[in-house]
């Protein structure tokens, strides 16, 4: 059989947790319309009679701004290094720039076989995309070139066909039965994290982290959940919580319902918003918050 990971990279807001999420066929990455959705390195795992593919989905290429940003930049560029096969993502609707030209080069030129996926092919103009498929064809290092639309499950099959064809024989690198790396405990906190960067406007949620102190299963099946949400302003508390904490509950009700979808289960859901100034500059508060470099694979 066939086995491997899968570097899944590219600039911020790709779609590459998207694209992860729907080969694997279940949520393993969170996904919003902002830059720096996705902080860990999160392993999804795709596992058939005669392969399993480990896509490892990277933080999104993007303007480096303080230490948090930093070590999510070189954990795409290890994890890059360090794969079978590179999966370069590049939104398709939003226009090619000369930035994923460059980048697509930065990370061709690793060693890996390398894998463009033209994303989001369903919401742009058709005659665009062999325009955009030869920008990428005479790159060195480059060895597939596909257009594909995650939203509408087009060209799935051809570029899992594609990946595996890539891949050295092995055995399992995972449990088959396993489809991430990540704990529930994990992934309930991306959950409410993901639900914020949807409620809130551009300025809060890049500040926003979230540590879950308590993820229990009672006797009766509900899951008690208790988490703080860090921010790093006063004001930007005040917004969270909102007018008469009107925010807040609906965020609650929106990452609660998110929660109960995931586990099959009922959650009692309970939240605190906590201010640490500048935490994305602090290596303690940093690591506290599970973004040490070695959680990071840097």
């Amino acid at each position: 059989m066939k086995s491997g990971t899968v570097a899944v990279v590219g600039r911020a807001n790709a779609g590459k947790s998207t694209l992860v999420n729907v080969l694997v066929g279940e949520k393993v990455a969170i996904v919003s319309p902002k830059p720096q959705t996705t902080r860990d390195r999160i392993y999804g795992v795709l596992t058939d009679k005669d392969y399993q593919i480990v896509f490892e989905d990277t933080p999104g290429v993007y303007k480096a701004k303080n230490a948090l940003n930093s070590r999510m930049q070189r954990s795409a560029e290890t994890t890059a290094k360090e794969t079978d096969v590179v999966l370069f993502v590049v939104d398709g609707h939003e226009g090619i720039r000369e930035e994923d030209v460059a980048l697509c080069k930065k990370f061709a030129s690793l060693g890996a076989p390398t894998i463009v996926a033209l994303t989001k092919t369903d919401i742009m103009p058709k005659e665009n995309i062999p325009e955009n498929l030869v920008r990428f064809g005479g790159i060195e290092g480059v060895s597939e070139i596909i257009p594909v639309s995650a939203r509408k499950g087009r060209k799935m099959k051809e570029l899992l066909s594609l990946i595996v064809s890539y891949l050295p024989e092995g055995d399992y690198v995972f449990d088959p039965n396993a489809v991430s790396d990540k704990s529930e405990k994990f992934m309930i906190g991306e959950i409410m994290r993901e639900k914020i960067l949807l409620r809130y406007e551009k300025e809060i949620p890049h500040g926003v982290a979230v540590r879950v102190n308590s993820f229990e299963k009672k006797q009766n099946g509900v899951y008690d959940v208790n988490l703080d949400i860090i921010c790093e302003r006063q004001n930007h508390k005040a917004i969270i919580i909102g007018k008469q904490g009107r925010a807040l509950r609906e965020v609650n009700t929106f990452a609660r319902e998110a929660m109960e979808k995931f586990l099959g289960a009922k959650v009692f859901l309970t939240t605190y918003v906590v201010v640490k100034e500048n935490w994305r500059d602090d290596p303690a508060l940093l690591k506290e918050y599970g973004y040490s470099e070695e959680n990071l694979g840097i």
